[in-house]
């Protein structure tokens, strides 16, 4: 399938040139030439804006300008008329014969409908999700799941060989505090005697349910042991959990990433050795960057007085510089994250996309200075920030904390809706916008849930041709040419799913397919309420260029939903 504004671009350079050429216009740079929908639809379905652009180094005026390129350009099948309009943009009709033909192309791609080659030959990973296993998933943390995923299937669909990588810490205090909290209701599953903390205490019910397996697996011969097998158990049984609720989202990742490997093989300490040499690391009580009395950051060293280790990260633009190494001997994060990237990098990866949360924005920007500080190339490297969800349910806020154990997993999510409610859900909203998960919509079987509005134009399409069977009717050789006005403007929508494909994965932008879809569907069922196909009054040969188009539908909308990640049912 073409792209249309750049088949149009095309156009509009070579009459530039053909221009040039001719001797109507002076010999100027032609810059990068945009094409997008005019402002009013009745204006056309491309317009070109060019002119406006060039008019000063031209020493015209734009329409004049705009005119001489008009009337140079070359034929295309898909071009219907042109007309310039003042001040000076070009605008485009495609041509109706030509895009009533598209049908058979949209059949004939299927599944790979406009399948692009922007990547073609490069690889791609996306990170995300990786959230540390010390509780189930739950709706905050599943929104990058969804984000991630989809980028993912856009990066495919642009031609990228992507992988998906899960990045998780099983080190650090945290999983002390798992390991410690599931020893504690080991003890109580024993019926001994314990002290619930205050704090730094995992509550979740889930811990009583693992104590309960690991009595009934090991009886009572851990009773002497430190934190250390219980963190370990808790891990491998959390990352079972976790596993298993992104499968029922249809989230699957190809690399699971250990921090710990970091240490094990030394790149950690690879990492400050080689950022030593490039004399970005020195050792101070507080950072040279400080002013007098300010110390380190209280989250960045322990007790803020012993001597740290610290990133001259202040040289490369930053606002202060940060600690890698604490005065206790221990690093902070930063000082393992860069030596991951590095990982990553070396991994030979052309694009690297990290699908984080909204609180890990300036850790990011430190994590690309150390990265530079290497000596290495970080502009491969994107972030998509995820801001917070908040679940309502009743018009009321439902708290999450992974700690108290009060909170909604995904698991309990897609029992009360279904998985690709979810996931529609989560992505349909840009990720830097915080998002209200409305639980009584999530649940609705009408039109007002746009997962419901999007399937059941999937749903239709199959169930007419169902119908098209039980009747013994075909489309095969159909004529086109009957297909009218409210088919030919679906049509015109579908055109675009090519540029939504390859913006999404330029701008790294997933929520552009889900409101893409949504605006599909509210283009489609007034159509399937309106031109029937299997109406006794419809003659045959009409009725056989609808079944047609609605053959090219029902290939769009699963297409569409694939891309989502969702399922594109039959029935409802």
């Amino acid at each position: 399938m073409k792209l249309l504004p750049k088949e149009h671009a095309v156009l509009v350079e070579q009459a530039i040139r053909a221009a040039q050429a001719a001797g109507e216009l002076p010999a100027f740079e032609i810059p990068s030439i945009e094409i997008r929908p005019p402002k009013r639809a009745d204006q056309g379905d491309y317009a070109a804006a060019v002119a406006l652009q060039l008019a000063k180094s031209a020493g015209m005026n734009p329409f004049d300008l705009a005119t001489v390129i008009a009337r140079h350009l070359p034929p295309a099948e898909f071009v219907g008329s042109v007309e310039v309009i003042k001040p000076g943009f070009i605008n485009f009709r495609l041509n109706n014969n030509w895009l009533r033909a598209q049908t058979e192309t949209i059949i004939a791609e299927g599944e790979a409908l406009f399948q692009l080659d922007l990547g073609a030959g490069k690889r791609a990973q996306v990170e995300f999700v990786s959230a540390n296993p010390t509780g189930p998933l739950h709706v905050g943390r599943s929104r990058g799941a969804m984000v991630g995923d989809t980028m993912a299937r856009l990066l495919e669909a642009a031609g990228y060989r992507v992988e998906r990588e899960y990045y998780f810490n099983n080190a650090g205090k945290q999983m002390f505090d798992l390991g410690n909290s599931l020893r504690i209701r080991y003890l109580e599953a024993l019926g001994q005697p314990i002290e619930i903390p205050e704090t730094d205490f995992y509550q979740g019910e889930y811990l009583k349910d693992f104590a309960r397996d690991l009595v009934a697996e090991k009886g009572d011969s851990l009773v002497s042991a430190d934190w250390q097998p219980f963190k370990e158990y808790a891990e491998k049984r959390m990352f079972d959990v976790i596993r298993a609720t992104l499968r029922r989202v249809n989230v699957e990742h190809d690399i699971f990433f250990n921090e710990n490997s970091l240490y094990e093989s030394g790149a950690v300490w690879e990492t400050l050795e080689a950022l030593q040499q490039r004399g970005h690391v020195y050792k101070a009580v507080k950072p040279e960057s400080a002013g007098d009395g300010q110390a380190a950051d209280a989250d960045e060293d322990t007790n803020g007085r012993g001597e740290a280790t610290w990133f001259r990260s202040t040289a490369l633009g930053d606002a202060k510089d940060r600690v890698l190494v604490k005065s206790d001997g221990s690093p902070t994060y930063t000082l393992p994250d860069i030596a991951y990237h590095w990982n990553k990098i070396n991994r030979g990866f052309d694009l690297m996309i990290n699908v984080l949360g909204a609180d890990h924005g300036t850790q990011y920007k430190v994590v690309a200075l150390g990265v530079e500080a290497l000596g290495l190339d970080p502009s491969k490297i994107h972030v998509i920030l995820i801001q917070l969800v908040r679940m309502i349910r009743d018009g009321k806020e439902v708290r999450m904390s992974t700690r108290r154990g009060d909170y909604d997993t995904l698991d309990d999510l897609i029992d009360q809706t279904s998985a690709d409610v979810v996931r529609y859900m989560l992505l349909a909203r840009s990720p830097d916008s915080h998002l209200n998960f409305d639980l009584d919509l999530a649940v609705k079987q009408s039109n007002e849930n746009p997962v419901y509005y999007i399937q059941n134009a999937h749903v239709r399409c199959a169930g007419i041709f169902r119908e098209a069977e039980a009747r013994g009717l075909s489309d095969a050789g159909a004529d086109l040419s009957l297909l009218g006005a409210d088919e030919l403007r679906f049509l015109r929508k579908v055109m675009e799913l090519g540029d939504i494909i390859e913006v999404s994965a330029q701008t790294f932008e997933p929520h552009r397919i889900a409101f893409y879809a949504l605006e599909l569907a509210a283009l489609f069922h007034p159509i399937y309420d309106n031109v029937r196909a299997l109406h006794g009054e419809v003659p045959p040969d009409v009725a056989k260029a609808r079944l047609r188009f609605y053959r090219a539908a029902q290939v769009v909308f699963k297409r569409v939903l694939t891309l989502m990640g969702m399922s594109a049912p039959e029935r409802m």
